[in-house]
């Protein structure tokens, strides 16, 4: 199982996993409970219920690099270029914009 925590401004937002099912993000609930909550993405609204998916979801697909600059993330970390996940957990803990992925090892949701 490969996951990551989710971060909204430098705020815990939630996690993302990938098993043998496929994917789950799930917000986290102090994330939630706060008065400043924001959605990480128009097609992830706020909610308690997990969000469960067969493939990335799309908004966390965007988030990693496409072109040159994919290759070279391929290259240097020896990833395949059609696992997803494993290309969302090493590029994507500094990105552009309010959201970052970091990866997180052995856990329980």
């Amino acid at each position: 199982m490969k996951q990551g925590n989710v971060y909204f401004k430098n705020v815990l937002a939630g996690i993302i996993r990938e098993d043998e099912n496929g994917y789950m993000f799930r917000y986290d609930s102090d994330y939630l409970q706060r008065k400043d909550a924001q959605p990480i993405s128009l097609t992830l609204p706020l909610r308690k219920e997990p969000y469960v998916s067969q493939i990335l979801f799309p908004f966390f697909d965007g988030l990693i690099p496409e072109g040159w600059l994919l290759d070279v993330a391929v290259k240097s970390w020896k990833i395949d270029q059609r696992d997803r996940m494993g290309l969302l957990l090493a590029c994507c803990s500094d990105c552009i914009g309010a959201v970052s992925v970091e990866q997180i090892d052995n856990g329980t949701l």
